[in-house]
């Protein structure tokens, strides 16, 4: 049910950008007002996202330690693990952001007849995420080509090596099937197992579908349906310099890919795709492991508060806490005897 209501909304997307592309004025809709709405949207949510991130508190030193930290002289630091140094951060950032470094470490726990519990490799978790976004990443940066004129120089190089295998006139790009075939892997593997697809929503599906969607679109318009590329350029260069134009009849299925590319960027910053800006301003990732060295102290706490020491504060609660039971350091004084009271002297007989 989780499954089919985000397929639903990506096909009504998809609906929804056919039909407005043939209405009057539709495709000025689509082809320009919605880039630019949807790009101020991503940016500013973005940039909201991590600004709030980066007023969270953090009183704690919290970074992540998988290996030896820091410790006497003759015993080996693990230094990208358990990081001491800003330089040790900054190594283990690169590897996790540009290898998945943790995602390649990840065990998958299975129960086995006895019972027993067995952890075993889960590499294709990590292969499958990084032909996705390595796919994702070439494919954004092919798309400069549209934007910019002249061409920036890395394009072509690129260009030429995703694009080797050309039948005819037209090269196939390797990193746009890779890019569907990645995505269907996350997609199935939370479909097929029971435990991920308990846990799953319709927002973990919805954006597996949405660029599954953008994936098609692509691949549609460049191998199938025919789209006026001379026209595509002269939008997408006036997109980036702020004079956009639609000439000629480019082709419906091109604005359902545009359509489908500004619904994921407005969606972005409210979603969990928002892990592209949040590993780097992660406590437990940009932290140094240095509480031995280094005195960590919280930049918000108020310096009009002073500190207040535990036997300060049970001999402000001592009395409540012995009351409710709870153990305290120092017992409560003891009470002294109040004096008995003197008997009233007695009247003198007539």
């Amino acid at each position: 049910m989780r499954v089919l209501k985000a397929f639903i909304a990506v096909v009504a997307l998809v609906l929804v950008a056919l039909l407005v592309a043939q209405v009057p004025g539709g495709q000025s809709l689509l082809g320009i007002v919605l880039p630019y709405l949807a790009f101020a949207i991503f940016l500013g949510g973005f940039i909201y996202k991590v600004v709030d991130w980066a007023k969270s508190p953090v009183p704690f030193r919290v970074p992540t330690t998988c290996g030896q930290e820091n410790s006497l002289p003759f015993i080996k630091q693990n230094k990208l693990d358990c990081p001491s140094t800003s330089a040790g951060v900054v190594g283990r950032m690169l590897l996790e952001v540009l290898l998945f470094r943790s995602l390649f470490r990840n065990t998958r726990a299975s129960i086995h007849d006895g019972p027993r519990l067995a952890y075993g490799s889960n590499k294709w978790l990590w292969l499958f995420g990084l032909i996705f976004h390595y796919s994702f990443l070439v494919i954004v940066l092919r798309h400069m080509r549209l934007f910019t004129d002249p061409i920036v120089f890395f394009v072509p190089p690129l260009e030429f090596l995703d694009g080797f295998l050309e039948i005819g006139a037209t090269s196939i790009y390797m990193s746009s099937f890779l890019l569907l075939v990645g995505v269907t892997f996350l997609f199935l593997r939370r479909l097929v197992r029971p435990y991920l697809r308990y846990l799953s929503l319709p927002a973990d599906y919805f954006p597996l579908l949405l660029i599954f969607g953008i994936g098609v679109s692509g691949i549609l318009m460049r191998h199938v349906f025919r789209v006026d590329v001379v026209a595509v350029k002269e939008l997408t260069v006036g997109l980036a310099t702020f004079s956009p134009a639609i000439d000629g009849q480019i082709g419906a299925i091109f604005f359902v890919h545009v359509f489908l590319v500004c619904v994921l960027l407005a969606y972005f910053p409210f979603s969990k795709l928002m892990h592209l800006g949040g590993i780097f301003m992660s406590p437990t990732r940009n932290m140094a492991n240095n509480s031995r060295m280094v005195r960590h102290e919280n930049p918000w706490n108020d310096p009009k508060i002073k500190p207040h020491s535990y036997s300060a504060y049970e001999d402000e609660f001592r009395e409540f806490m012995v009351d409710a039971g709870l153990p305290v350091e120092k017992e409560l004084p003891a009470a002294e005897p109040e004096p008995a009271a003197e008997a009233p002297a007695e009247e003198p007989k007539a």
